[in-house]
């Protein structure tokens, strides 16, 4: 009995050591691999349709899958950052040529302007009263130095990074190409280490992909709707650097607090402030009855019959997930607490205590 445990215990231990090794090893491409499986996750019906397509050629199905996803999404996406880095700079001096002095004296000729400029005047004189004596035009103008400087300075190292960024592209794809032709057998070995039985493994695995796929449609998809529409608006009504703020939009549209509004609304105010107010109402318009219902109505959708996960707690799920993983905290927050859910209600089933019965008289 004896020889028994110390058998046991050695076994778990060199296990435990082994798998700390293997993390550290691993760990440098744990964002890689974890994209990876992500978009495995995504991509396999379709691989699984071009597989039974090949007759069972799993090689050839995989490939086919990595070689469209570089043709239709990779290289134009490369190409549209690169574009996106151009207007942005363009537009970081633009707004510091604004700010400084130079774009100014057109402004002040519009009478929403001129209003503006009296209420801070009001508002000027009764700091003064409370000797508060603050230079805000040197604030403002410090503040957007800066706020320039470091959007020009994070243009600039993803320039510079442009070799990372695309050496990681590559290792993703190359995992993703093994992840896609071996997927099936790696799920079912591992499936096979779950202390379960195989009903409740195939839930469990069935809650990941639903997970995954919810969160992708209902947060990825939508943002990126909202921010084509929202970029169509900008470029309507005549907003400069459409396209950037569009993308913006997109990613704005991710946060579950303020979402498009964040920028469509400071779109159409800079549209009042251009003294056309059609558009500017047009805009609101958009913005709140388009851009804002595309969230309202597709999220529920997408989330709330696959996730399964209260609202509150995919608010709290995205917003720790960025803090945490930052950008791939935004499947892996919502998806980690979807499986969290499901395995709780898996041990409700096999160890929950049954209601006690009111005894009758």
């Amino acid at each position: 009995m004896n020889r028994d445990w110390l058998v046991t215990a050695f076994f778990f231990a060199l296990l435990l050591v082994l798998l700390y090794g293997a993390f550290l090893i691993l760990s440098p491409f744990l964002k890689a691999l974890t994209w990876a499986a992500i978009l495995a996750v995504l991509f396999y019906p379709a691989y699984a349709w071009l597989f039974r397509l090949l007759k069972g050629k799993a090689t050839l199905a995989a490939l086919t899958i990595i070689v469209l996803i570089t043709l239709v999404i990779v290289l134009p996406g490369i190409q549209i950052v690169g574009f996106l880095s151009e207007e942005v700079v363009e537009l970081v001096k633009s707004v510091a040529a604004l700010v400084n002095g130079e774009g100014i004296e057109t402004w002040k000729q519009n009478p929403w302007i001129q209003q503006l400029l009296r209420w801070w005047g009001v508002l000027g004189m009764g700091l003064a009263e409370l000797k508060l004596e603050i230079d805000w035009k040197k604030v403002v103008v410090q503040g957007a130095q800066v706020s320039s400087g470091a959007v020009v300075s994070q243009v600039k190292g993803a320039a510079q990074n442009l070799f990372l960024f695309v050496g990681n592209i590559l290792l993703v794809l190359f995992t993703l190409f093994f992840f896609l032709r071996d997927g099936a057998s790696f799920c079912y070995r591992l499936r096979r280490l779950l202390p379960m039985d195989p009903e409740h493994q195939e839930r469990l695995f069935t809650n990941i992909v639903n997970a995954v796929t919810a969160v992708v449609h209902g947060c990825l998809v939508v943002a990126m709707v909202q921010g084509f529409l929202a970029g169509l608006a900008y470029w309507v009504l005549g907003v400069p650097y459409a396209i950037v703020w569009g993308v913006a939009t997109a990613f704005f549209a991710l946060l579950p607090v303020g979402g498009s509004t964040l920028v469509t609304m400071p779109a159409a105010i800079y549209l009042f402030l251009q003294g056309d107010i059609v558009r500017g109402v047009l805009m609101v318009i958009w913005a709140l009855g388009v851009v804002g219902a595309v969230d309202n109505v597709l999220k529920p959708i997408f989330i709330g019959t696959r996730l399964k996960l209260p609202m509150l707690f995919l608010f709290f799920g995205i917003l720790g997930g960025l803090a945490v993983f930052g950008a791939l905290g935004l499947i892996l927050g919502p998806v980690l607490l979807a499986l969290l859910a499901a395995l709780l209600d898996l041990y409700m089933e096999e160890y929950g205590s049954e209601p006690a019965m009111e005894s009758k008289p």
